[in-house]
């Protein structure tokens, strides 16, 4: 237990210290005007984590040379926990780059918010798993170069049930969940594409859940690992990473059996704004470098997108999630924003505000 709450303070976005910001930024700019300076300033958006500035911790410090080795200046760094908090700083200010996920990478894309980036300028943009790049590309046009990746899987306690698979689950009364919209997801799982879901389909994930009377609901890991070190609960919604690190702490969790697993990952966007370019894309680089990579994996619990990242400290994480296997990419069925309508013949969907509210109304 000791063990598994002294790693969850050193890794993990959701439980890392919060970085301190950059130099104060000149006057904002207004969300249509350009973040970027002439002389090579930045203002930058992503989750905690993402973009350390200095000073947190030797292990969360891999932008910290980026001014001095490249000339750029971080002008300002802006941090959010939840694709709520990123959405509402997009709608005040205008950012050069922005860490996004799925809930607010296609909502980017779709207002003209962000530009198409020129993979040729990037290093290492060969070296991520096309799985990957995929889902930040509308045909040839990249619109974001990935960064972090992971899944979620359900964990059971070995020593107080015999489930083991996805439907034992949502039989028990004795659940933890990630308090996010996308948990509908995994309700969804057993019927097909998880997240193009029509209003009845959205509603049988909803009600699914709503079938487990003793449901509870974590924003902090801490919560999960403290549910089965007390034996509070038998089942738990956790990434791989953290799996590994109750193991360590020698509780008895396994993961269900899943043909398949939802998953989500991240990708560094520059704004559309953005005129001078040659900092921007040094930033890029720099977040695509398997050394940057590998603090960040390692920091965050997450796995790099490059797998060159996978040696050193970020090998258990790797292993944790397989970064390097191809077949486990397969089985994840990664995350897009919920759209508005689907092609024909899947019909029309909810998009990701019915998701919300559906969710909201779950949670109270």
């Amino acid at each position: 237990m000791a063990l598994a709450l002294t790693a969850l303070g050193c890794a993990g976005a959701a439980q890392a210290p919060s970085p301190p910001t950059a130099p104060p930024a000149t006057p904002s700019p207004s969300p249509a005007e350009s973040a970027a300076q002439s002389d090579g300033t930045l203002q930058i958006l992503a989750y905690r984590g993402y973009a350390e500035y200095g000073g947190v911790s030797p292990q969360a410090n891999w932008t910290g040379t980026f001014e001095k080795s490249t000339g750029c200046r971080l002008a300002r760094i802006d941090t959010v926990r939840t694709p709520e908090e990123m959405s509402a700083r997009l709608a005040t200010r205008a950012y050069d780059l922005i860490a996004a996920g799925p809930v607010v990478s296609a909502e980017l894309i779709e207002a003209g918010k962000v530009k198409p980036v020129d993979t040729d300028r990037v290093e290492g943009y060969d070296d991520i798993p096309e799985r990957l790049r995929e889902l930040f590309a509308d045909g040839d046009t990249v619109y974001g170069v990935p960064f972090l990746w992971g899944y979620h899987e359900f964990l059971y306690d070995s020593s107080r049930t015999k489930g083991r698979v996805l439907a034992d689950v949502f039989d028990s009364d004795r659940v933890l969940l990630r308090d996010s919209p996308l948990t509908l997801a995994d309700a969804a799982l057993a019927d097909g594409d998880p997240f193009e879901l029509d209003a009845g389909r959205l509603e049988k994930a909803a009600e699914r859940l709503e079938g487990i009377a003793g449901r509870a609901f974590w924003t902090n890991q801490l919560d999960l690992v403290k549910g089965f070190a007390t034996g509070t609960i038998d089942y738990g919604q956790a990434t791989p990473h953290l799996r590994q690190l109750l193991e360590r702490a020698r509780l008895p969790v396994k993961a269900v059996t899943a043909p398949a697993v939802t998953g989500w990952a991240d990708a560094w966007m520059l704004g559309s704004g953005v005129t001078a370019t040659d900092c921007a894309y040094r930033w890029l680089n720099r977040m695509t470098d398997p050394g940057t990579q590998r603090d960040a994996a390692a920091w965050n619990g997450l796995a790099p997108a490059n797998t060159k990242a996978c040696k050193g400290r970020a090998r258990s994480v790797c292993e944790a999630y397989g970064a390097n296997k191809a077949n486990r990419l397969d089985r994840v069925v990664f995350a897009t924003r919920p759209p508005g309508d689907c092609r024909p013949p899947k019909g029309e969907c909810t998009d990701y505000a019915a998701w919300s509210q559906r969710w909201r109304e779950l949670a109270e």
